[in-house]
């Protein structure tokens, strides 16, 4: 797939690795100047290095003050940002528990990155955006904020709230030239899952298949698909698609079941 966003700046959060760097790799692709974030400095730099005119820069979602000052350092540089991929996330890897079971400092540290930072980033880009009178702002969601999942509660709470707060800053931003929409991919093959479920040693690899056997296509997502709906979302050809949500789920949620 190509499309011109020749002249576009694009800035993408969790940018080092999976899907975020998938995006980024495939917006640079397409000649937009693309700036990778990510808490991991050295992740995002090697990642970066790969797209030519693209840099890295350290970035934590939460971190109000650092993103001000990322968004104020790419507008010196360029003077305008057209392009935000909210791609930042977090999952547990240590507690898949019922919710009354579940750590209060986990938690708040998921609610943190997952909504939070999406609020953070986009509070900040937003606003250049409402100056420019343009701009485009995708979130990555989650299949499990439209169908919940078992024993991971603040993930499922996280993601469904970035699809309702993805639909309110569609109604809120439209009549400044900005159109906001979300992803929501299905299982997907990232070095996360490989460590949860794909990998000989994944923590619920023994699960794999019985999640698989609710998915048509049969198989987990690859990041560059996910990375295609949200090159489509960026591209021109997209300028009347607002406040929806994409699902890039292989038919997961088509025909859902609650037995995984």
């Amino acid at each position: 797939m190509k499309v011109d966003l020749s002249g576009k700046v694009a800035i993408v959060t969790g940018a080092a690795r999976g899907i975020g760097r998938a995006i980024a790799d495939m917006l640079s692709d397409n000649d937009a100047t693309v700036v990778y974030t990510d808490v991991d400095l050295a992740g995002a730099t090697q990642a970066a290095a790969r797209s030519p005119g693209a840099k890295a820069m350290a970035m934590d979602v939460t971190d109000e003050a650092r993103v001000r000052d990322v968004a104020a350092e790419l507008m010196r540089e360029h003077g305008h940002i057209d392009i935000l991929v909210n791609n930042a996330g977090v999952n547990t890897l240590k507690h898949r528990v019922p919710f009354d079971q579940f750590p209060r400092e986990e938690w708040d540290w998921i609610l943190g990155v997952d909504l939070n930072g999406v609020y953070i980033v986009s509070k900040t880009i937003g606003a250049i955006m409402r100056t420019q009178r343009t701009g485009r702002i995708i979130n990555i969601a989650s299949i499990v904020g439209l169908v919940p999942l078992r024993l991971q509660c603040p993930y499922v709470a996280a993601k469904a709230a970035v699809i309702n707060f993805t639909k309110s800053m569609a109604l809120e931003l439209a009549i400044d030239g900005i159109t906001i929409n979300a992803i929501a991919p299905g299982s997907t093959l990232t070095e996360s899952t490989k460590s949860l479920f794909y990998g000989d040693n994944g923590q619920f690899k023994d699960s794999v298949q019985r999640m698989l056997d609710h998915v048509p296509l049969g198989r987990p997502g690859r990041p560059e698909e996910i990375a295609a709906a949200a090159l489509f979302l960026a591209s021109p050809e997209a300028s009347y698609v607002n406040g929806t949500v994409i699902t890039v789920d292989g038919g997961w949620t088509a025909g859902y079941t609650r037995d995984f």
